[in-house]
């Protein structure tokens, strides 16, 4: 449950990161390592992802995703199925 508005994490190694939760609303994650983090029911409303890593990343069950992306930049960003989203 972190409250991390509008920081700037632009090439942060936050591989295998808790954010389980965290409130990441319009920040900026560019080019940042988000393998194998815990994603599940982060709010990245409005967050620029473009080129941040996200193979691995738990982002819910299987069959559901539980992250909040509305109006994310996900721009050549790495989702956790290692597709490259275009």
């Amino acid at each position: 449950d972190a409250f991390m508005h509008k920081v700037n994490l632009n090439g942060a190694n936050l591989e295998r990161a808790n954010l389980f939760r965290a409130n990441l609303l319009q920040a900026s994650l560019r080019k940042a390592n988000l393998r194998e983090s815990n994603l599940v029911g982060a709010d990245f409303s409005g967050a620029d992802l473009s080129g941040a890593d996200l193979r691995g990343a738990k982002i819910g069950p299987k069959d559901r995703i539980l992250v909040k992306l509305t109006g994310a930049n996900l721009t050549g960003t790495i989702l956790p199925d290692g597709t490259i989203h275009a």
